[in-house]
Order: C-alpha cells, then structure tokens, then sequence
C-alpha cells in the first residue's frame, strides 16, 4: 500500500487548520500512515516532516515497517522523558494539532507543558482520509470477508443442538486463524433464542437447539476488519420468528437501495421495518463504516448527517430484538463504486422457515 498520497491528503487536510503540525496518537491513524502495527508511538507531521517516537521495544521494528512501507521519517526511540523532550525540541515555535478524541486531558496538559502553549484540538482530522478505502484497502477487507465467511460455513456444517454458544464462538474464531487471520474484528456474538434480544451478547455455555440463533462475526487480516451477522435456525422455530427474519431482510433490501454515492445516511431500514410494525424493537443503529477499526465513520443512523461518499464501506444491519423472547439481525457490508454498492461479505444466507 502506498502510504504517501495518504500522508499529502492529512497535510492538505492540516493545511485548513490553525496548526503548523499534527501529533497522531490514534494507532490506527498511525498504522494508516505509516504502517507501524505496534501498541504505542507517536507521530508529529508538519508540511514538509515527519517524526515517529517510540519506545526501545519499537526501534527496529518501526524502522523496519516504515522502511517497507516506503515512509521517510525521523526516528527517535527512547523512554517517556525523552519522547517528550524530543517532541517538545520538534514543536518549538509551532503551533501543534492534536487528536483530541485520542489524548485524555492529562495527556493534553502533559503536552501544552512541553510544548509551552496549549495545542490546537483536532477531531477527525485523519479520520476523514481514512473513510474512502483505495483498492488496496478494499482488497484487504475483501479477503477478510472471505476467511470469514469460510469460517462461518465450516462451524455451522453440522450444527448439534447441545453445542453452546460459546463452543460456536469458539469454533468460528479458530477456523478463522487457521485460516490466515490475525484474529477476530471483535469478541464473536453467538446469542440463541431470547439471548438473542441483547444485540451484543457474549457467548456463554447455553445451548443453541430449537431457536434463532444471531451470529455476529469478522476477521482481521492485515489490519483489516470484516463485519456479518447472520441469524440461523437450529431446530424448529414459529412462525413470529419466520416473519421476523423476513421483515429484518426486507429491512436490508430497502436499506441497501439507497446506498449510492451523494445519498444520504438516511435510515431507511428503521422505515421499512415500522410498515410491519417492527420499528420499535429495532433498538441499535443501522450501519456504519470498516476498515482499519470495527465501527468507524460513516455512521448511519437516526441522528445521522452527510452523504454516503465514492469508496465508502459500509455495513446494512437492521435487526429485531423482542426482550425476553427473540432477536433477528442480518449485516452485509459493501463498498460504494461508480456502478453501486458492491457486496464485500460472502457467507451464506439461509432463510428461517417456520
């Protein structure tokens, strides 16, 4: 992935502001620009430089990650004094953004101290870059999707009955490091039958027979996320639930026709689900971004404004949760192109039947 253009767009983005240089603390807006995978650094990017600072267990591996992205940086490795030093000696005279959703207010005080004025507080400034994916991104999340999708489809080939939620979780997860990830998106959501009324349920040793079950699942490769849920019968269900899995599909359908570049993020499924008279059960949002991070912008929802932009992913998931009695979800996620939304998530869809 070539990371320069990246880097021109934050600078032009930085430009905007009233800052002369950017500190990003955020590691994903750090492994976006940089390539840099590990837990804790900084960089401070002004119009014509860049300084990466880390600790001693980051030395040669950022050298080497930023090496191989074809980033040019200056590195300097040592401890939190001598991070702050250096970075205090970068900001001398400039008037310094930081990436307020990241910095706690004794981190921002730790900084207007070293930097001997306060900083200017920025908010999504490297996000907003972020949210468009190029091909290489796209390709990434792609193939997330498909080792997702293959994990699902082997965990659930021979569903038994007393297999627990937990077990589920476990399987699928597994399948998916066996398969190339680094790890699930998120903790795996296996909810059965009234379990399934609580939209992020964890898994526990319950036993999956005779009801909906709701599995919300993605994979990490190379940093990126994938994001599906499907709702799957495991023995017999009535015919409410039947009804339910259709209306939530519907839901989708309507929800994903206005997914288009220059549409708003309209919440059309929460419409489409109130001519059933479902609206009110459908408790969460109905989508939002991936990439580099799960739940990232764009966010569609009731509050939501904007319009859905070319390169935008995006999740559909419009979902029924009737406390104490049963919960439907089905999420898709696509990229917008030129042509339309294109669907990024491949695992089967099984319709539930009374």
């Amino acid at each position: 992935m070539d990371r320069r253009p990246r880097l021109e767009r934050v600078r032009q983005a930085l430009a905007a502001t009233d800052a002369e240089a950017l500190l990003v603390t955020d590691l994903a807006n750090i492994r976006y620009l940089t390539g840099f995978t590990g837990s804790a650094a900084m960089v401070l990017v002004s119009a014509t430089e860049m300084l990466f600072v880390a600790d001693g267990r980051y030395g040669v591996q950022s050298a080497e990650q930023l090496g191989a992205a074809g980033v040019e940086a200056t590195f300097s490795i040592g401890d939190r004094v001598r991070q702050m030093e250096v970075l205090a000696a970068a900001a001398a005279g400039r008037r310094v953004g930081i990436e307020a959703g990241s910095v706690t207010v004794a981190q921002g005080r730790s900084l207007a101290t070293a930097f001997g004025r306060a900083p200017v507080e920025t908010v999504g400034l490297v996000e907003r870059v972020r949210r468009c994916k190029d091909s290489a991104e796209v390709a990434r999340i792609r193939a997330a999707a498909r080792i997702a999708a293959d994990a699902f489809e082997e965990a659930i080939s021979e569903l038994d009955p007393e297999l627990t939620e937990l077990d589920l979780a476990i399987a699928i997860e597994g399948a998916m490091r066996r398969a190339g990830a680094s790890g699930p998106s998120f903790d795996t959501i296996v909810a059965a039958g009234a379990r399934a009324a609580l939209p992020h349920a964890q898994p526990e040793r319950v036993a999956i027979g005779g009801s909906a079950v709701v599995v919300d699942w993605g994979a990490v490769l190379d940093g990126y996320c994938s994001d599906t849920t499907r709702t799957v019968a495991v023995g017999g269900v009535g015919g409410e639930v039947a009804d339910a899995w259709q209306a939530v599909l519907d839901a989708q359908q309507a929800g994903l026709a206005c997914v288009a570049a220059g549409a708003p993020l309209a919440d059309v499924c929460r419409a489409s689900l109130a001519t059933v008279g479902l609206a009110e059960y459908f408790t969460t949002g109905t989508g939002h971004g991936v990439g580099l991070q799960i739940h990232e912008d764009p966010f569609i929802g009731t509050t939501s404004t904007g319009l859905i932009e070319l390169g935008d992913i995006v999740t559909v998931e419009p979902g029924v949760y009737i406390p104490g009695k049963f919960g439907i979800r089905i999420e898709d996620f696509y990229v917008v192109t030129e042509h339309g939304p294109e669907r990024l998530s491949p695992a089967q869809l099984t319709p539930l039947t009374a």
